[in-house]
């Protein structure tokens, strides 16, 4: 098992070698664009309230805004060391995000770290305007956990330079195919894995009734099973990179 992968903590505060975007946002010191609301997908397990959901609307942190200009303003505000691009999906907004990236890296410096998220498997010529816009990290969600469609975009992606790795929810009843995927991760050029504690929020708590989740406490509201989940996948990968043989 030769994956090296630096896996980001579930719970604990960032560890040595995790990804820069991971280390910021611990820290508190990263601006949250969400520059949509608008995505293809509606998982069932997505978090967003109605009043963002499927709606072309961009917030910089909680501040409702219309133009770059007062993102600007409320990153000056926080004194943000880098921005976290997301939505809805930043893909359904491309050349806004684009936008985004040259403006906080003009007004800020090459040092304002920008990680964003994606669930589209977009067009690999893309890569290199992201890149040449500034997008320092970009994170992989899987759709149905499916790689294959994902490889082109991934390999675009870290040939030009950006830093690229996968982002998911553990889902309790996905261990099986989660356990399966981290082999196939192995012969894709990606940097990191983050395994997110799956959340049930009022957004998707019906749907989360349905699968048969239970909040497993009051302070998190993940779903039970989830975190220990997360922390069994981290730990093979782990045992993997030491040389540890697995016991399951």
């Amino acid at each position: 098992m030769g994956l090296s992968l630096k896996m980001a903590s579930v719970v604990e505060p960032a560890e040595s070698g995790e990804a820069e975007g991971c280390v910021q946002c611990q820290m508190g010191s990263k601006l949250v664009l969400f520059v949509t609301g608008n995505c293809h997908w509606a998982c069932d397990y997505c978090p967003l309230s109605e009043n963002r959901r499927d709606i072309d609307i961009m917030y910089a942190n909680e501040r409702p805004c219309t133009n770059l200009d007062q993102v600007i303003e409320e990153a000056k505000a926080m004194n943000a060391t880098g921005t976290g691009i997301t939505g809805g999906d930043p893909l359904m907004a491309r050349e806004r995000s684009l936008e985004a990236i040259e403006r906080l890296k003009l007004e800020f410096g090459p040092s304002h770290h920008i990680h964003m998220y994606t669930s589209i498997p977009f067009n690999p010529e893309y890569a290199k305007s992201f890149a040449e816009a500034g997008l320092d990290e970009i994170r992989f969600h899987l759709l149905k956990l499916e790689l294959d469609k994902y490889i082109p975009t991934i390999n675009a992606c870290s040939d030009a330079g950006i830093f690229t790795g996968i982002e998911l929810p553990a889902e309790p009843d996905k261990k099986s195919r989660l356990y399966e995927l981290i082999e196939e991760l192995r012969e894709v050029p990606i940097s990191f894995l983050n395994l997110n504690e799956l959340e049930i929020t009022v957004g998707n708590y019906d749907n989360m009734e349905l699968r048969g989740f239970n909040i497993s406490n009051e302070i998190t509201a993940g779903a039970e099973g989830s975190s220990e989940l997360a922390t069994d996948l981290k730990n093979r990968v782990s045992n993997a990179n030491s040389g540890i043989k697995d016991l399951q």
